[in-house]
């Protein structure tokens, strides 16, 4: 019994700190950041977490609260992300039940019943590929997982109890290659949402996100010699993007047409309602010093690079020089696990040489196609 009450007081955080309090998560977009620490694009981010999550505040730091997830993990989230909740009725522990594993006409799914909304993250895996979601501060009474014909997407899934109170899932896929996945609560019911390898890879039967990067009041970087705003040439060039997209027969939707302010919030909860099947987001670099040039692309998951590589590839081919391939970019549209995504950062503005390229109409035209070719090459590797 000792022991027992000793565990449920580090759970609760007491062992640590005098006061701790419970809430849930609220706001339209909650997320938790792995520590304290900041850069121009945030605090580095764990996962973006469902609402109504029920979570453990043991500090508060600034603008965020230190939530402890299990026993041995900490995070930290946005107090305008939380919602004290005082009447919360704290088990002595909690436990996974039953498995579902199923499909319907677009998705494959796995649903995990707990007995209380708790936090998780994910992660993807290649080789063989493989999302991984950790669930915390909930130990294993699983005796079953029901399997139905019905998937498409999925090949195995298992579990393991790695910590006390950390429960890990695993779901093996029948492709290399993710094509994103959500996670969301269904009551007390855990789901995950697998998005199925399309039946057809070319271009024309896919769904394309573009995004201009920055507008309105957020110009971005400016021109070395001109004063040019990023916006409003991430702009053209995302325009001339979608032209040569719909050309070749592919639907389009663009995050902005016009030169208007779109937070990053926003864009995020349009994306994830108009369910694309890849983003693409236009932006034009800057440095402090002027012999830096060339063209990038950016990722944040794994399973997601060879799309930024193959669009990389094609962007050299305008004789750019090659500012690299950069992962675990901390980008927000970088985030969503929903749909693989690419940064495509075209050349830079506080480059003479990259200024005077991205001027001209005429690049921009041939962005656009290096950028379709890409896409186009990353489609073929599947095949």
């Amino acid at each position: 019994m000792k022991r027992l009450l000793l565990f449920i007081l580090l759970i609760a955080g007491t062992a640590t700190y005098a006061q701790p309090f419970y809430g849930r998560t609220t706001g339209r977009l909650p997320y938790l950041n792995y520590g304290l620490g900041e850069d121009r694009l945030g605090g580095a981010k764990m996962t973006y977490l469902d609402s109504n999550v029920l979570v453990n505040v043991v500090d508060s730091v600034k603008g965020d609260y230190k939530v402890q997830l299990s026993k041995a993990h900490f995070a930290y989230l946005p107090k305008s992300s939380f919602k004290r909740a005082d009447s919360v009725k704290l088990q002595p522990f909690y436990v996974t039940n039953s498995w579902r594993v199923w499909g319907d006409s677009a998705y494959d799914y796995v649903s995990v019943s707990l007995t209380e909304k708790l936090p998780y993250r994910s992660f993807q895996q290649i080789d063989p590929s493989r999302i991984v979601v950790d669930i915390y501060g909930v130990a294993s009474n699983t005796n079953w997982i029901t399997q139905l014909k019905t998937v498409k997407e999925i090949s195995n899934v298992w579990y393991e109890q790695i910590e006390d109170d950390v429960f890990r899932i695993f779901i093996e896929l029948k492709h290399k290659q993710h094509w994103g996945h959500a996670i969301f609560y269904k009551n007390n019911a855990l789901q995950i949402r697998i998005k199925r390898q399309p039946e057809s890879l070319k271009v024309k039967n896919l769904k394309i996100a573009i995004d201009a990067g920055h507008g309105g009041t957020n110009g971005g970087a400016t021109g070395l010699t001109t004063k040019i705003n990023e916006k409003d040439y991430t702009l053209k060039i995302a325009t001339e993007v979608e032209k040569y997209l719909k050309k070749k027969g592919a639907d389009v939707y663009m995050t902005r047409r016009h030169d208007t302010d779109v937070t990053m919030v926003d864009r995020t909860l349009m994306l994830r309602e108009q369910e694309p099947d890849l983003l693409i987001s236009i932006h034009l670099n800057s440095a402090g010093n002027a012999t830096v040039k060339g063209t990038s692309t950016y990722y944040r998951y794994i399973g997601f690079r060879p799309l930024s590589e193959k669009i990389l590839d094609r962007m050299l081919e305008l004789g750019l020089n090659n500012y690299g391939n950069i992962g675990s970019f901390n980008f927000s549209l970088s985030g969503p696990t929903e749909y693989p995504n690419c940064l495509v950062e075209v050349a830079f503005l506080s480059n003479a040489e990259d200024e005077q390229k991205i001027l001209d109409p005429k690049f921009h035209k041939e962005v656009a196609k290096k950028i379709y070719k890409g896409v186009e090459d990353w489609l073929k590797g599947m095949k």
